[in-house]
């Protein structure tokens, strides 16, 4: 199996790449950070990966992914599945006041994501086969307080996986959302944690499994559909309160 990771330095991507090499699958691992790949890619061949390569990217560079993407599916030889990884966790306060850095945010956590979805969804139409999967969040069910711009962009996404996945029906393309919940991350290391926190290897267990599934709307861990069902259904003069 040909698995390209987009984002594949964050902790989830990295947990799901290592599962795949134990699966002895190819892997073209695609990131920002070039010193980290190679200490990635050198780890996953140690655990089984029948190949891996990288390609060095920073994602909000918008222009630079069609060429990139075909590159890399060139070099990986076909692709069966594309995970896409990579965000960011904004300081709420920062893009509430400022357009600027809400844009950036939104950049990177929503419009990237569609630009890549937009080149990535021709060679799997063309190939009538394969999954493109997500990590969204669980952010994206709705505009909480603490959170909303990035909840904004996850939710931006949802939407338009919603879409592409009837899109791709005809063409036996699985299009999968992942949202996982609070995950004990680098990304998160300045939060107190608690027993909802789940580990970036659960979460990648649980995608994985989806992938295999051909599943539509994964949350991760999976009490996390029914804290967020619970969540969509307070009504609005009492959810505009509250603070969590």
């Amino acid at each position: 199996m040909k698995v390209l990771i987009i984002g594949a330095t964050s902790a989830i991507a990295k947990a799901a790449a290592r599962i795949y090499a134990q699966q002895n699958c190819s892997l073209h691992l695609i990131a920002r950070n070039g010193e980290q790949l190679e200490a990635l890619s050198s780890d996953l061949l140690v655990r089984g990966a029948q190949a891996v390569s990288s390609s060095v990217l920073d994602l909000n560079k918008f222009a630079e992914h069609g060429k990139l993407l075909g590159a890399a599916i060139e070099e990986l030889g076909g692709v069966d599945i594309a995970l896409i990884c990579h965000g960011s966790l904004p300081d709420q306060e920062k893009v509430e006041i400022s357009f600027k850095q809400a844009q950036k945010e939104i950049n990177t956590n929503g419009l990237s994501v569609i630009s890549l979805l937009t080149e990535l969804a021709p060679t799997f139409i063309e190939q009538h086969s394969g999954t493109l999967a997500v990590i969204t969040s669980v952010a994206g069910d709705r505009g909480r307080q603490p959170n909303f711009v990035y909840g904004a962009a996850k939710s931006l996404v949802s939407t338009y996986l919603q879409g592409l996945r009837g899109k791709l029906l005809a063409h036996n393309v699985h299009v999968v959302d992942i949202r996982p919940g609070l995950v004990d991350s680098p990304m998160t290391a300045q939060f107190p944690k608690g027993p909802l926190w789940a580990s970036p290897e659960q979460v990648a267990q649980k995608i994985v499994k989806s992938i295999q599934r051909g599943s539509h709307t994964v949350y991760a861990p999976g009490y996390w559909r029914a804290i967020m069902f619970v969540v969509r259904i307070i009504p609005d003069f009492i959810f505009k309160r509250l603070k969590f």
